[in-house]
């Protein structure tokens, strides 16, 4: 077994697999469109192994070029899909936050944990309140958000600390926690509580409030929110009016996942 940078690899690990995935990341929704020098950069690699790899992708159809700019082609959705198709949490909660949305008039997203962040894995979105595009395989950090909390309440305490003294507690605004004692005890307070409401801490003026869902053994899997603009809806309308919908929704949910063989 190898090591880099100090991370234990096994003999049989593929490093040119995990350039080439870095490659196909370093594109965003804020940097769609790269040179070759810009692939270089975010992904650490010589202009020789840039070229090469964006080359490769480009034959196989997920990287196009015009110039000097590369940027992805619709195919590499496939690989996401992938996922999707095989996972039925994500099918089963787009139908039931699809209801919710149109009932409430707000959108709604389910996602899972991924290493320190949320992904989106369902969505159904009524109107856009943040300066963040949010979409199917979108990416946040944890623990600035309603569902990446949720989740975290409900970790074991060994992983909760391990969490809490390795994440990068960065503000995102000026409400945001960012002390990692502070932190611990809201996640207590959401575990033992059963949801969580986030008043503008991952963005000025967007209000959430999630919870969890659970699979046939009664463990998290994944969370589900609402989230609104401050300006329309109040604190107390979210806990009156759709926390309660929102637990019904995830109740649903669960009814549905435990039916589920995996």
């Amino acid at each position: 077994m190898s090591e880099v940078a100090g991370v234990q690899r096994p003999a049989e690990f593929v490093q040119s697999l995990e350039r080439g995935l870095a490659v196909i990341r370093a594109f965003n929704h804020e940097h769609p469109r790269l040179t070759l020098s810009d692939v270089a950069k975010e992904t650490g690699m010589t202009r020789a192994a840039a070229r090469r790899f964006l080359i490769t992708l480009e034959h196989l159809g997920y990287v196009s070029a015009d110039g000097r700019l590369f940027s992805l082609r619709p195919s590499v959705l496939q690989l996401g899909y992938a996922y999707l198709s095989s996972f039925s949490l994500a099918e089963i909660a787009q139908d039931h936050l699809e209801e919710l949305a149109n009932d409430l008039h707000e959108s709604c997203s389910g996602s899972v944990m991924d290493g320190d962040d949320i992904v989106y894995v369902a969505r159904a979105s009524t109107n856009r309140i943040m300066t963040i595009g949010l979409s199917v395989g979108a990416r946040l950090p944890a623990y600035c958000t309603s569902m990446g909390r949720v989740m975290l309440a409900y970790y074991d305490d060994e992983a909760l600390e391990t969490y809490l003294t390795t994440a990068n507690l960065q503000a995102r605004t000026d409400r945001t926690i960012t002390d990692a004692s502070e932190l611990r005890d809201e996640l207590l307070r959401i575990r033992m509580r059963g949801w969580c409401l986030l008043d503008q801490e991952l963005e000025d003026g967007v209000r959430s409030v999630a919870v969890p869902v659970h699979d046939a053994t009664g463990r998290v899997v994944a969370s589900i929110n609402t989230s609104t603009h401050a300006s329309r809806v109040t604190v107390d309308m979210l806990m009156d009016s759709f926390l309660p919908r929102l637990l019904q929704c995830a109740a649903q949910i669960d009814l549905d996942l435990a039916g589920q063989k995996f």
